[in-house]
């Protein structure tokens, strides 16, 4: 049965930000970085660093233990590929993973990659990355470069 006008897709939340872009249709690339048959990862629309990833389920989960294992078993591997390809893209020295859900509307599972460049100020790193994350809208990476970022970082997965 389908999802009327109102009601959400089977496995999505109709109050979720996260299963409102998964039930879109066509997302740009910047919400599609890389969609898998069970996460979909998109780069942060608010954000002033360039790469900052954010890797979500495309069914809506609140908890980690709510994973299925082959899930499960793919999530290892994609957090692996999008730090080697934001290694590659960004010249990060690592990334950040980073799992909280808990941010008022973004509840829905999703992990943080974010990358910790080689001249981070000190007072960004660690938890105090998330300085970078709510922006105010001039100081966000803009639609179209989140797009292109997206393109090279898809490429880099591909290789």
């Amino acid at each position: 049965m389908a999802a009327g006008p109102n009601q959400p897709a089977p496995g999505l939340a109709d109050d979720c930000f996260s299963c409102s872009q998964e039930a879109a249709g066509d997302l740009p690339p910047r919400e599609r970085v890389v969609v898998t048959d069970h996460w979909r990862v998109a780069h942060a629309f608010d954000t002033s660093l360039p790469g900052w990833l954010v890797v979500a389920p495309r069914r809506h989960l609140l908890d980690l233990a709510e994973l299925q294992p082959d899930a499960a078993a793919e999530l290892g591997p994609l957090l692996t590929d999008l730090t080697r390809a934001l290694r590659q893209t960004t010249g990060c020295v690592k990334t950040y993973v980073i799992l909280l859900a808990e941010a008022e509307g973004f509840a829905h599972l999703h992990f943080h990659v974010v990358p910790r460049m080689p001249d981070q100020p000190v007072d960004e790193r660690g938890p105090r990355i998330f300085a970078r994350l709510g922006r105010p809208e001039a100081e966000r990476i803009p639609a179209p470069e989140r797009d292109r970022l997206a393109g090279v970082i898809h490429e880099a997965l591909a290789r």
